[in-house]
C-alpha cells in the first residue's frame, strides 16, 4: 500500500532535509480528495500517437470541402457516422459506422505551435519542460498508480521513438518502459543466444546477483542504485514465454492479420495482446515517414498522399475496436488516438498544411466511457473552439479518471509535491 501524505511528511521530519533529497527516486503518493470525483474502470490503455500533427479538418472533425490550394476547407468529402449528425473524412469509412464507441475531443488546446518536440511532450506528460524536475509520462504515471495485473508481462510498452516525453521521469526507472522494434520477435536483449545453456545462463545469474550484491553494498542510501538493480530484475522475469508469447501473431487467424493491414496495423495487433496478457498502457506510434513521405507533418508534398496515413489509421483502428469487442475487452481498455496538434484549413506554398495549437481532436474510445458524443465544437474552419474548450490538464484528468485514479492525487518527487495535473477537471460527460 503506499503511504499517504500525512505519513509521508512524518517520515520526512524524521529523516531531515538529507534523507528527503536521498528519496528523490521513490515518490510517494497522496490524495487531497475532498468529495467523489467521476471515476471509470479502464483497466488498459492503447495510445496510438499520430507524430507529426494530425490534420483535423481532414480526419476527425471535417469541414467544407476545398477547391483547390487558394481555397481553404478540408481536402476530402465527409460521410455521417454511427452518431446522428456527426461526419468524419470519407477515409475514416471503416470507422463512422463504429462511432458509437467512440469519442471525439474536438476543442483540445495548447500555446506551443512551432516546436513539435515541447507539443509531443505536452501531450505525454501533461504540462511544460520544467529545468528543475524531470516530470514522469503518461505511461509511467499509469504504471505506477496502477498495480501491474501480471509480472510476466511489462506494464508499460512503447512501439515508437524513445523521447524525453516517455521516460519515467522522478519515479525512476522501475515505470519505465520496454521499447519495441519487431511485432515478431521482441526486444532482442530479452532473447537468450542460443549458445549460452540452462547452466550457462544459471552460472552468469549467480555471478550477476553477486555483483549487484557488492554494488549495493556499496552504494548504501541510494535509492537509484536499487532502483536499477529492481528494474534489470524485471528484464529477465520478462524473459519468460508469457510476454515472448505476445509476438506470435501467426498464431492469429490470416484473416484477423489481414484485417488490421499494414505494419501499423500488426502494432496494434501486437498491443492488443500485450493488454490480453496483462500490459497496462501500451503506446503504438504512427509517424512512419514512409508512406507519404513525412509521417502526419504535411508540409508540402506530405499533403497529397495524406489519405494513405488516414486509410491506414482506419483500418487499424476499426479492426481494433471490433477485435476487443468481441474479445470482451473494449469495455476495460481505453483506446486514445492523439497528436501533438492540429493544422489550419489554409494550405502553404508547397500545398501543404502548417501547424495549429488553437482547436484539434483526440480520440477516445472503449474503457467503460459514454461514448458515442462529441465533445465540444469548432467554427466552419476547424480553427476555432466555439464555447468550450478542453485544456491538456483537463484531458490528462479525464484518462487519469477513466482508470480509475483520482485526479487530484499528488506524486512526489523527494519532498516535493507534483499534482498529476495542472488544475485539471475531467470531461464530466464521459463518465455515467
Amino acid at each position: 500500500m503506499k503511504p499517504t501524505r500525512r505519513q509521508f511528511l512524518e517520515q520526512s521530519a524524521r529523516l531531515g532535509a538529507a534523507g528527503a533529497l536521498a528519496g528523490w527516486s521513490t515518490p510517494l503518493l497522496a490524495s487531497e480528495a475532498g468529495g467523489e470525483p467521476p471515476l471509470g474502470g479502464a483497466e488498459h490503455c492503447i495510445f496510438i500517437w499520430l507524430g507529426g500533427g494530425a490534420a483535423q479538418i481532414d480526419t476527425f472533425d471535417p469541414k467544407r470541402r476545398s477547391k483547390g490550394r487558394k481555397d481553404p476547407g478540408s481536402a476530402y468529402d465527409s460521410v455521417p457516422t454511427a452518431i446522428n449528425g456527426v461526419k468524419v473524412s470519407e477515409h475514416l469509412a471503416r470507422t463512422a459506422p463504429l462511432m458509437d464507441r467512440v469519442a471525439l475531443v474536438r476543442t483540445l488546446h495548447h500555446e506551443e505551435i512551432d516546436e513539435h518536440a515541447a507539443a509531443s511532450y505536452r501531450l505525454h506528460v501533461g504540462r511544460p519542460t520544467s529545468g528543475t524536475i524531470v516530470y514522469p509520462s503518461l505511461g509511467s504515471m499509469i504504471a505506477y498508480l496502477k498495480e501491474p495485473i501480471s509480472e510476466a508481462v511489462p506494464s508499460y510498452v512503447l512501439m515508437g521513438h524513445p523521447t524525453p516525453g516517455r521516460s519515467p521521469g522522478f519515479l525512476g526507472p522501475n515505470y519505465g518502459f520496454v521499447y519495441l522494434t519487431d511485432t515478431e520477435s521482441g526486444p532482442r536483449g530479452l532473447t537468450r543466444p542460443k549458445r549460452v545453456d540452462d547452466e550457462r545462463h544459471r552460472r552468469r545469474m549467480r555471478l550477476l546477483e553477486t555483483a549487484q550484491r557488492e554494488f549495493a553494498n556499496t552504494s548504501t542510501g541510494s535509492d537509484a542504485v536499487a532502483n536499477y538493480i529492481e528494474a534489470a530484475r524485471k528484464g529477465f522475469d520478462l524473459a519468460g514465454p508469457e510476454f515472448l508469447s505476445a509476438f506470435e501473431l501467426t498464431s492469429e487467424s490470416s484473416d484477423l492479420r489481414n484485417a488490421y493491414g499494414d505494419e501499423f496495423g500488426q502494432r496494434c495487433l501486437l498491443a492488443r495482446r500485450l493488454v490480453e496478457r496483462g500490459s497496462r498502457f501500451v503506446e503504438v506510434s504512427f509517424n512512419m515517414g514512409f508512406v507519404n513521405g513525412t509521417g502526419w507533418d504535411t508540409h508540402n508534398q506530405g499533403q497529397q498522399k495524406q489519405h494513405l496515413l488516414i486509410d491506414s489509421l482506419d483500418q487499424a483502428f476499426s479492426t481494433l475496436l471490433t477485435d476487443l469487442e468481441e474479445k470482451r475487452l473494449l469495455d476495460k481498455t481505453l483506446v486514445v488516438i492523439g497528436t501533438e496538434f492540429g493544422r489550419p484549413a489554409q494550405f502553404d506554398a508547397g500545398g501543404g498544411r502548417g501547424h495549429h495549437a488553437e482547436a484539434f481532436t483526440c480520440v477516445l474510445a472503449g474503457g467503460g466511457l459514454r461514448t458515442g458524443q462529441v465533445i465540444g465544437e469548432t467554427d466552419d474552419l476547424a480553427m476555432k473552439a466555439l464555447g468550450r474548450r478542453v485544456s491538456v490538464p483537463d484531458w490528462f484528468a479525464t484518462l487519469f479518471a477513466a482508470f480509475g485514479i483520482d485526479y487530484r492525487e499528488e506524486l512526489y518527487a523527494g519532498n516535493r509535491p507534483v499534482p498529476l495535473t495542472d488544475r485539471g477537471e475531467p470531461i464530466a460527460e464521459l463518465f455515467a
